[in-house]
């Protein structure tokens, strides 16, 4: 298994020692599944499971924390992403609903101006039979004819 120096030979290197420096630790299989599976369990380690941990693994204590530090960042960072993707994704489908709200109340306007028949745009209902459009007061006399897939009222929203 791999082994890096001590912290003595840690200082060494780092004072100027005429040693060349470390190689970055490459962990094996079996030590990345042990540490996966560890951190499956907790994402932290208390100083006892740590010092076990580096004991079973052949690796200092420090080694053990860093990479468990690193590990909660990239999972922390997998998190974000995910949740920055959905987050765009509900943006989208809430940019494309509020275009169609606009474009339905554009025609309904038009409708208003157009007919005289009609009163208010905040009474007008939904025809459950032949998906058109009238006005709450008199259904039976106001049926305008514009169907409800022109006005982009969503499938669910529509009463069959």
């Amino acid at each position: 298994m791999n082994r890096l120096p001590s912290s003595h030979e840690d200082e060494e290197l780092s004072h100027g020692g005429s040693a060349p420096p470390c190689k970055k630790l490459r962990l094996t299989k079996e030590q990345s599944r042990l540490l996966e599976d560890s951190f499956r369990q907790n994402h932290t380690l208390n100083p006892k499971q740590k010092e076990t941990l580096a004991e079973h693994l052949m690796l200092r204590p420090r080694q053990i924390e860093v990479w468990f530090q690193n590990r909660r960042a990239r999972s922390k960072m997998k998190q974000t992403e995910m949740e920055c993707a959905y987050l765009k994704r509900w943006f989208g489908s809430l940019t494309e609903q509020n275009n169609r709200l606009h474009i339905e109340v554009e025609e309904l306007r038009a409708m208003k101006v157009g007919s005289s028949t009609m009163t208010s745009t905040s009474s007008l209902t939904m025809c459950p039979r032949c998906e058109r459009v009238t006005t709450a007061a008199i259904p039976s006399m106001a049926v305008v004819d514009v169907p409800a897939k022109k006005l982009m009222i969503p499938p669910q929203e529509r009463e069959h």
